[in-house]
């Protein structure tokens, strides 16, 4: 679109060039050795002679308005302004796009009122039959009255430096943060060459940058425009003209496995293509990835994409994500927070101040974008605003900037989040598995599982060397959360987030215990209603653990165990205890598990875990287990 733009305004050049005249020589001979050098578009040679017409001709209108767009065509608005109004004062303007010319500078000059005027203007006058031409002037016809509304409702906005500690002399830029807010990664450019650095934060300050990774970071090509999936374990990033790449720019990945990064590889095809890719944003559960491209069957120049992560491993073919969140214009630098519905990205599409402002959106139950919302002003000003992020708490958005008291070419600032732009609430539970009677660290699967969605929202493996994962769990969830490895007994807990906020993480030590026999474990995702005994949906995740562990080990046999409170008649406890024992044994025998590996008792009260003193005591004894009976 911008391209249509600006060829469109040299052939106006060039047009009225041949239509026009001055009474004075002088004036026409500097004019006439102008054109000769904006054919060639060298403009350094051709404005001095513009210049020398205009000093000679005070009345030459042409020569005002060439010199303008050529302004506007360097970004030199306010010079642009100047010659505009001078060609306009002349009276007579023979083409009503000099008013689009004087209209997109003020514009980019954050002059809105007269803006809007100019735009109308030439809404009113143009005779041409370019569509795409008037749709840009209707564009900004909507920005200008967006703007002037925006400036009129102001949002609270301090941007502050993240200071010495993280910013440097040289370009620091495109910020990403893990969801427990410890790690901050960062492009740098020092003398020309992009790398990623690193900063961990301890007691609440952020420890000196050091480089990623040798294994990411070349000397001979630029990484940057990354995304770190929540638990710091992946990082998608764009690197450009390396030789294994299909486009001038593609999209690779590496993966942390214990302290250091894996060598990065190029996702390939269909997610990359000889056009340019770039901007990854991974979702929390690491399922779905968000790019920008300007491949062919987008809406614009540059639309932001989608590709889902199929279950062979390889990546489906991306998705454009529609006139929802895409326009016929640019949109650049998307961001999922770790909620796993909130985007924000850049665009000069939809309505705003001008250039590219910073805009958010909410994913619905069904899948659907809502509208974008504008960030409003001063976030966004008649500037270029891209590349906002948010921290996983929702508190803070973190941009890349050169304001004035910067520390050198670009610095990282954080500033608060207006309360109806935050993300939807997360907490997380982190930890480190380990065997419980050695202590070393185990390489485990730990899997999150949504009970009212069925989605897996979390599902990686530990590595040896380290033991520790971090799963995000927005809220308004009831989660399955367990913890697997060979020869194990799995590890399992419930997380009911429908209500409350948490505003502290869980965070747990996992101490796996080796199967052997006599070995007792609580299945706290078996779920019944009040005085039933038929499973409810939400337990076939715990119960499809289960039976995996069964199948992984032949001659494991178990006795399947219900309990009760003490709360109605005993013998009644003692049957619903065991009918809900033999529910789960039932389940496994459908599932192929020998029936002669299992067995399944009624223990009623008579078993608990807990005094039967308070709600939650006896919503622990309220229970269903089993022993491992042979191994």
């Amino acid at each position: 679109m911008k391209k249509v733009t600006l060829l469109f305004f040299l052939c106006f050049i060039l047009q009225i060039a041949r239509a026009q005249t001055s009474t004075v020589k002088k004036a026409q001979n500097s004019f006439d050795k102008a054109q000769e050098y904006l054919r060639n578009n060298d403009y350094d040679q051709a404005i001095p002679l513009l210049q020398e017409a205009i000093k000679a001709d005070p009345a030459f209108q042409f020569a005002f308005i060439q010199l303008a767009d050529i302004n506007r065509r360097q970004k030199l608005y306010e010079q642009a302004k100047i010659n505009y109004t001078s060609a306009i004062a002349l009276g007579g303007i023979p083409d009503a796009r000099a008013y689009y010319g004087f209209a997109e500078s003020q514009i980019y000059t954050g002059d809105y009122a007269n803006a809007l005027n100019n735009i109308k203007l030439f809404i009113a006058q143009y005779k041409g039959n370019d569509p795409d031409f008037m749709n840009r002037a209707k564009k900004y016809l909507r920005d200008c009255e967006f703007a002037i509304v925006a400036l009129k409702q102001p949002v609270k906005y301090d941007p502050i430096n993240m200071g010495p500690e993280i910013n440097s002399v040289h370009r620091d830029y495109f910020p990403s943060v893990t969801a427990d807010g410890t790690r901050l990664i960062f492009s740098r450019n020092i003398n020309g060459n992009e790398d990623f650095f690193v900063s961990e934060k301890k007691d609440k300050s952020w420890s000196t940058p050091l480089p990623l990774s040798d294994k990411i970071n070349t000397q001979k090509y630029n990484e940057g425009a990354q995304s770190i999936s929540p638990d710091g374990l992946y990082l998608f990033f764009t690197g450009c003209n390396r030789p294994d790449g299909l486009g001038r720019c593609d999209i690779y990945v590496s993966h942390k496995n214990g302290k250091d990064w894996g060598e990065p590889f190029n996702l390939g095809a269909p997610v990359n293509t000889s056009y340019w890719e770039s901007q990854p944003a991974i979702s929390p559960d690491g399922s779905t990835l968000y790019f920008v491209s300007n491949r062919p069957g987008g809406l614009g120049g540059y639309d932001i994409w989608k590709s889902m992560l199929k279950a062979d491993g390889y990546w489906s073919q991306p998705e454009n994500l529609g006139p929802e969140i895409n326009t016929p214009y640019d949109e650049h630098t998307p961001f999922i927070h770790p909620d796993g519905k909130t985007l924000y990205f850049s665009s000069d599409g939809w309505p705003g101040m001008g250039n590219k402002d910073i805009f958010m959106s909410r994913m619905n139950e069904a899948g659907k974008w809502s509208s974008p919302e504008n960030l409003g002003y001063p976030i966004n000003t008649f500037n270029e605003e891209t590349g906002l992020i948010v921290t996983p708490d929702g508190t803070y958005g973190l941009f890349s900037s050169n304001l004035k008291g910067g520390y050198g070419d670009m610095d990282i600032y954080q500033f608060k989040m207006p309360e109806n732009k935050k993300p939807l609430p997360i907490t997380y539970v982190k930890g480190i598995v380990t065997d419980k009677e050695s202590k070393v660290f185990l390489e485990a699967k730990v899997q999150v599982v949504n009970l009212k969605t069925k989605k897996v929202d979390y599902s990686d493996y530990t590595s040896k060397e380290t033991g520790d994962f971090l799963a995000v769990m927005p809220l308004g969830g009831n989660y399955a959360f367990n913890v697997s490895a060979d020869g194990y007994l799995f590890y399992s807990e419930n997380y009911q987030l429908d209500s409350a906020y948490i505003s502290k993480p869980y965070v747990v030590q996992v101490a796996l215990e080796k199967l052997s026999t006599g070995k007792n474990m609580v299945l706290k995702n078996i779920f019944f209603n009040t005085n039933e005994y038929t499973l409810l949906p939400a337990s076939l995740t715990e119960l499809n653990t289960l039976q995996q562990l069964l199948k992984n080990n032949a001659s494991l046999c178990i006795e399947i165990q219900g309990h009760t409170d003490n709360v109605g008649n005993d013998q009644q406890n003692e049957r619903l205890s065991l009918q809900r024992a033999k529910a789960v044994y039932d389940y496994l025998v459908q599932e192929k598990i020998e029936p002669q590996r299992l067995t399944f008792k009624g223990y009623g009260e008579n078993k608990p875990i807990a005094a039967n003193d308070t709600d939650a005591h006896r919503r622990q004894n309220r229970r269903t287990s089993f022993i491992i009976t042979k191994i």
